[in-house]
């Protein structure tokens, strides 16, 4: 079998295999809900009262069946770009119509992402304005949606095109080292976002005022002085504008690192608990999970890199993906492309390891945040946290080895009480 026909057999393969496990996935996730919704587990008796349980199994199931519709759809669109001909037919009368260049190339990439997110809208209108209505956690106007959706659309542009530009003329100029240049620019730019992103992305989208209570404040900065960190201020966003979900995040490097509370967050959170919630994620940095994140993206950003740089030389890669290659011009951004649409495809069955990982991580800062707060206040903080944001106490076992970034809850809550 020729190298072509062995590519189109192996996406068509892990393809449906992925799609396979991803349903069964799903439908085990939402039987296993459903069938434990008429009882709160026992650990939680006496703790989360019945129709909050029930509130965040119905708001999980929703979820999961619109997550199961869109799986479906995002298989269909994906074969259509690929082995049904979607962007050879593209590519095709875009070259006919502007020619074999740079402009060529940029509107095919443009082109896709345009139709990508128009597809993917109805998805992303339903679960805000539909389910998250439905749940009480959508506090977002049209008007609203609106402006958010033309910001990050003009913020994508600005921030996209040039990078698309870069890396397009990189692969037609640099050699067959190519991959390395566009490697280390798409390293910088990554960090350039970081840099930026709270002085001047998130801006746009949220409000950010300094903490105005002293003593919290105080209780913070006494707290990042033991851990041994220093940030730049520390904020509270108006995230209530557009949901009832409530978070923190440290966001930035250097001279932009700062600690951003959601408002909902100091609204339900006693101190105590604004403390350990703070805490974890001081551990999270303290334990260098931070850091090795980081590093991890970029040694596999460079591995992509590479296997794009000998991928993009090969006929065979694109006509086992369903592609004509331009005979006369480049192919750059159809390699690009066709690179991002089968790598999730071949790499979807090692995401429970990234999965694996980061429930690690989480565990390793409970950990430390008990160490440097309370475990028990922590531990309510975490209890609040996951009936405010309705968080099912009963995940399918299975579903969370595959997909859970964070352990459920009676895993960390039952770590945290061993632990005290």
């Amino acid at each position: 079998m020729d190298p072509s026909s062995s590519l189109t057999l192996a996406f068509a393969v892990f393809l449906v295999a992925s799609l396979v496990v991803k349903f069964w996935l799903a439908s085990r996730q939402v039987r296993y809900v459903a069938t434990h919704r008429d009882a709160v587990p026992a650990p939680f008796n006496g703790i989360v009262s019945l129709p909050a349980h029930q509130k965040a199994a119905d708001y999980t199931i929703a979820k999961g069946r619109l997550g199961i519709l869109e799986t479906a759809v995002a298989a269909a669109v994906l074969l259509a770009w690929t082995l049904l001909g979607g962007l050879d037919a593209l590519n095709q009368a875009l070259v006919q119509r502007l020619g074999t260049g740079m402009w060529q190339q940029l509107a095919l990439l443009a082109s896709v992402s345009v139709i990508g997110g128009v597809i993917d809208l109805p998805f992303s209108l339903y679960q805000t304005f539909v389910i998250e209505q439905r749940f009480g956690f959508n506090k977002m106007t049209w008007k609203l949606w609106l402006s958010d959706f033309v910001k990050s659309a003009l913020l994508g542009v600005a921030l996209g095109l040039p990078l698309a530009w870069v890396i397009l003329w990189l692969m037609n100029a640099a050699g067959e080292q190519w991959w390395i240049w566009a490697w280390g620019v798409t390293s910088l730019f990554l960090l350039f976002v970081q840099f930026i992103f709270p002085i001047f992305i998130a801006p746009l989208f949220n409000k950010f005022e300094p903490l105005q209570d002293e003593v919290l404040k105080d209780r913070i900065s006494r707290l990042m002085q033991r851990c041994g960190f220093v940030a730049k201020g520390f904020f509270v966003m108006d995230g209530s504008k557009r949901s009832a979900h409530a978070n923190a995040y440290f966001t930035g490097f250097g001279a932009s690192k700062r600690v951003v509370f959601y408002d909902t967050l100091i609204a339900r959170l006693s101190p105590d608990e604004v403390d350990a919630v703070l805490a974890h994620e001081l551990g999270h940095f303290r334990l260098k999970h931070i850091m090795k994140r980081i590093i991890a993206t970029y040694v596999l950003s460079f591995v992509a890199f590479a296997v794009l740089g000998w991928l993009s030389s090969r006929v065979w890669f694109y006509t086992g993906l369903g592609v004509r290659p331009n005979l006369e011009g480049p192919n750059d951004a159809l390699a690009l492309l066709l690179f991002m649409l089968a790598v999730p495809v071949f790499s979807f069955f090692i995401s429970p390891l990234m999965a694996q990982f980061s429930r690690k991580h989480e565990f390793e800062a409970d950990a430390f945040a008990a160490t440097q707060t309370s475990g028990q206040h922590l531990g309510s903080a975490l209890l609040k946290l996951y009936e405010d944001n309705a968080s099912t106490l009963t995940p399918d076992p299975v579903f969370v080895k595959f997909y859970y970034s964070h352990p459920p809850a009676s895993e960390r809550l039952a770590r945290l009480q061993a632990a005290t």
